[in-house]
């Protein structure tokens, strides 16, 4: 009787969370769930570093989906098809070229945009080898730097981080913990991405803090007492920000007004392709081959000059002059 009992107010319950859903999802409902899911996946020729990068990401984004790499490089639209197979209303796609270069591309299924990075400077959680730790699936804090308002490309960048890392409230595999910052700023036209773990360490008695006075320790009975709460007494905590990783740099390229597709909306002028970077190197060291090889064909020459010369000229004191 206990097993049946059990199992109806199993059923019972469900019921009643999914009416209250419902209500709540109504347009005259205050609250509406945030329903957020990201399909990760990479193409075809990521190397190890890529690779990595793309597990440490999944790992921090508890709400995420990693699915196996994707053939086409040129069939992108393929991939809104995919997310919606899999339920997913994000796709983040590790888009690899000639096996050195990574671009990223994050798309809102089905409508868009769709922003298109050029990822520099990765270094993954085993590599960086930081103190850092944070639980795996919690919610993290997301920081943005205040230049993200100044432009309206930067604004929508804004919103699509907002909704590709951050965790929706009762996702699957998350935990209901907030002990980690992810950061991103601005400089030189880059987006900078770091991740911090929050670390609060109780302060001990006879430590000075920032302005040089005493601690007292948290058990004294002269600590203060938390607003709201007579009973209980207020903690000291130093609180400060440690790295975990990973770390990596966006370039903005262009963003795309649909999902893999339609007219592009921003398209950033500044960005020099790395095959073009290649392309100037190359020729720096071909400029320097080639004047390297003019001055040897040059001394080569003189040299010639010199000897045919001295052979024209004749020296009458010479034995064969003299006794011919």
């Amino acid at each position: 009787m206990a097993a049946v009992y059990k199992s109806l107010s199993k059923s019972a319950k469900k019921v009643e969370d999914h009416e209250e859903n419902e209500n709540n999802n109504a347009p005259n409902g205050g609250f509406r769930k945030n329903k957020q899911r990201v399909l990760i996946l990479s193409s075809r020729g990521v190397t190890y570093r890529h690779r990595h990068l793309l597990n440490d990401l999944a790992a921090m984004l508890p709400h995420g989906r990693k699915d196996v790499k994707f053939d086409s490089k040129s069939k992108l639209y393929q991939l809104n098809e995919l997310a919606e197979l899999y339920n997913c209303n994000n796709v983040m796609f590790f888009e690899a070229r000639k096996g050195k270069d990574l671009y990223m591309w994050f798309s809102k299924v089905p409508n868009g945009p769709t922003v298109k990075f050029h990822a520099q400077n990765l270094h993954t959680m085993e590599e960086l080898h930081f103190t850092g730790n944070c639980l795996k699936g919690s919610r993290p804090l997301l920081s943005f730097d205040g230049t993200f308002e100044s432009e309206p490309h930067y604004r929508v960048i804004k919103e699509v981080f907002l909704q590709m890392f951050g965790v929706p409230q009762g996702a699957r595999k998350s935990k209901p913990f907030i002990d980690h910052v992810m950061s991103f700023s601005i400089a030189d036209g880059k987006i900078w991405v770091r991740n911090y773990e929050i670390r609060e360490v109780e302060k001990v008695k006879g430590e000075k803090d920032s302005e040089g006075n005493d601690i007292p320790a948290a058990d004294d009975k002269s600590s203060k007492k938390r607003k709201g709460a007579p009973n209980a007494e207020l903690k000291d905590t130093d609180v400060s920000l440690v790295e975990i990783g990973p770390r990596f740099v966006l370039t903005p390229i262009v963003i795309q007004e649909g999902a893999f597709g339609g007219p592009i909306i921003y398209e950033n002028k500044r960005f020099i392709s790395p095959n073009q970077v290649r392309s100037e190197l190359r020729k720096a060291k071909a400029t320097r081959h080639n004047a390297r090889t003019e001055q040897v064909k040059e001394r080569l020459g003189k040299l010639e000059t010199i000897t045919a010369q001295a052979k024209k000229e004749k020296d009458l004191l010479d034995t064969k002059e003299l006794f011919a």
